[in-house]
This record gives C-alpha cells, sequence and structure tokens, in this order.
C-alpha cells in the first residue's frame, strides 16, 4: 500500500483555475451557490462567466438527500427565478443516473465464486463445497 503522504509532493494548487465561491440562501428552500472565476491576484477573471449552481435537499426514507443542478444564468436575479427549474432538473437527472446504476447491476454476471461470498481463497482455481474441492480446467 502507498503512504497518503508521498503524494502530497505530486499535487499542485490550479492557478489558473481559481473560483470564489459565495452561498447565498432564503434559509427555506435551499441556496445557489455563486462560483466568481477570479485570478491568482484574486481579482475577478473577466475572460470566464459567473456559475450559479442551485443546491437543496429532498426527504426520503433515508432523510436528506442533497440535490445540485447548474443554472444557466446571467445574474443571480435570473439564477432565483430559474431555480425551481433547475433544482427539479439536477433530481431528474439523480434519478436517471440511480436507474442507470440500477441496470448496470441486474445485468452484471454473477459467477458461483462471487454468489458464495468472494473468491476462491487460495484453492487453487477451485471452489471448496462438502465434497471437497472442485477444480476448474
Amino acid at each position: 500500500m502507498s503512504d497518503p503522504l508521498s503524494k502530497m509532493e505530486e499535487i499542485e494548487f490550479q492557478t489558473d483555475n481559481l473560483w470564489r465561491e459565495e452561498v447565498i440562501t432564503d434559509r427555506q428552500v435551499g441556496s445557489i451557490r455563486v462560483m466568481t472565476p477570479v485570478t491568482v491576484e484574486g481579482e475577478v477573471d473577466p475572460d470566464r462567466e459567473i456559475e450559479y449552481y442551485a443546491q437543496t435537499q429532498i426527504m426520503t426514507q433515508a432523510g436528506a438527500l442533497p440535490i445540485e443542478g447548474q443554472i444557466e444564468a446571467d445574474s443571480l436575479k435570473e439564477a432565483a427565478e430559474q431555480f425551481p427549474q433547475a433544482a427539479k432538473q439536477a433530481l431528474q437527472d439523480m434519478m436517471e443516473r440511480m436507474r442507470e446504476l440500477q441496470r448496470e447491476a441486474a445485468n452484471q454476471i454473477v459467477t458461483p465464486d462471487q454468489a458464495m461470498g468472494g473468491g476462491l481463497g487460495g484453492m487453487g482455481g477451485g471452489m471448496g463445497g462438502p465434497g471437497g474441492p472442485i477444480t476448474l480446467k
């Protein structure tokens, strides 16, 4: 297993892709995350657009489920107006992704050793059973 501290020497902060993050909330429905591009000097970067994200949550049987989706807007006012549709789209996207993951799991081929709870346990390519190991050829 590699040492996580050794990986720290490899990381580099991306100074050409800096963003200032603000959170605007109505304290009821959700928040709008405002991502403002900035230069390494901390000034607003005029070459990149401000991005807005809708953040809310829905209650499920398992508890609160966070929902986030990008809002296509040119101002905070416009982002607030488009918040409901962006949140709904983010929920629909998440539900579709969950259905896709369920389909992938349902289509997965399960081999006998997986069904019995794991690998071959070092039995040289065989499966253990009540009558001894069965060798696969």
